[in-house]
């Protein structure tokens, strides 16, 4: 297949009026797959009514079908199409964090979308961008969008076309270029169906801030119980792993050097995942800077990159420091702890 490249400027007025987004947009009605930045990374998209253009997404992907994928859309009122109920919770979220980064978890209207879509689930998961690029495809092309992150399944999610394209080229009808992502991690996912909201996934919006306007939220335990089956899309397979083991260290840095050591002694050719705190300290084969400790967005924003930049370094085996539990410091432990697979060495 040739896959079409488009670079959108963001900035630009009356993107829907681009002729590369009409491109876009008219691929997605004739149930082509294009990926296309959000504020978080990007997307895979395929119209969400369609049971081929699902199909299709899965296939790019080499996602198993029984995970059910995230709608976008551009507009509040396309809910009333595929969704039972809007709580009052629900609500306010949507008002104080839509469009962005929060994926909101309601009971099906069933029959409106792929079966493919909602995995045959009574629930669906559907958020609204934050993004001119991927708002003006979704007003375009006028359809609820699936889409999950648009790499292979299990490799660390795109936040640029060029994660994208060393992927997915030639497996999907087109990629939009509009610059690198922001957040950088995926999407929040809260289910407000049950009386308590629940996160199911943290991402760029936190669990404090949702609770300083709809009060308690919980946690799903799939987070801190390895043995737990996760309910959110996007969560239920291994995902986010650069080709070399990563080792999560709860120690210090001067325990994390003296790893590093013992495996270079070894033959081996390490990599050491930090922050700019730090930087100077690792005497490792290849060492990538992931922001700033003390400004965790930062982090947040290029740790795909940091994992995707290992694998290119080529290196045996990478070292990672941990960072906070709280805030957004949730997940980036929940994506390196994903990548990891739950590898972590005591110091």
């Amino acid at each position: 297949m040739n896959t079409n490249y488009w670079s959108v400027d963001k900035v630009v007025d009356s993107l829907e009026n681009n002729p590369q987004i009409k491109q876009a947009a008219d691929l997605l009605r004739e149930n082509e797959v294009v990926a296309f930045p959000t504020e978080t990374v990007y997307g895979l998209g395929g119209n969400a009514k369609s049971d081929q253009a699902v199909e299709k997404i899965f296939v790019a992907k080499g996602r198993p079908s029984d995970n059910p994928l995230i709608v976008h859309i551009a507009q509040q009122s396309q809910l009333d199409e595929f969704v039972e109920r809007v709580s009052d919770k629900a609500q306010t979220l949507m008002d104080h964090f839509w469009p962005g980064p929060l994926t909101v978890i309601f009971n099906y209207k069933k029959g409106s979308l792929s079966k493919k879509a909602t995995a045959g689930l009574k629930t669906v998961a559907v958020r609204m961008p934050d993004h001119p690029v991927a708002m003006a495809i979704l007003k375009r092309c006028g359809l609820p969008i699936a889409a999950p992150s648009a790499n292979r399944s299990g490799k660390p999610s795109p936040t640029t076309a060029s994660h994208v394209k060393e992927d997915l080229d030639g497996r999907i009808a087109g990629i939009v270029d509009g610059g690198a992502t922001g957040v950088g991690v995926e999407s929040t996912v809260i289910d407000c169906t049950a009386s308590i909201p629940v996160i199911l996934r943290p991402g760029g919006v936190t669990k404090e801030q949702m609770e300083a306007v709809i009060g308690e939220v919980h946690s799903d335990p799939a987070l801190t119980d390895a043995t737990e089956a996760p309910k959110s899309p996007g969560m239920k397979y291994r995902h986010y792993a650069p080709d070399a083991p990563l080792s999560l260290v709860e120690g210090t840095k001067e325990q994390i050097q003296s790893l590093i050591r013992e495996r270079k002694k070894e033959g081996l050719k390490v990599g050491v995942l930090t922050t700019k705190e730090n930087e100077s300290y690792y005497d490792a084969d290849y060492v990538f800077v992931c922001g700033e400790r003390r400004y965790l967005e930062t982090v947040a924003s290029s740790i795909y990159e940091a994992l995707r930049s290992f694998d290119k370094q080529e290196v045996d085996l990478i070292y990672s420091e941990m960072f906070p539990n709280e805030g957004v410091g949730n997940a980036i432990m929940n994506r390196l702890l994903k990548a990891a697979g739950q590898r972590v060495i005591k110091g």
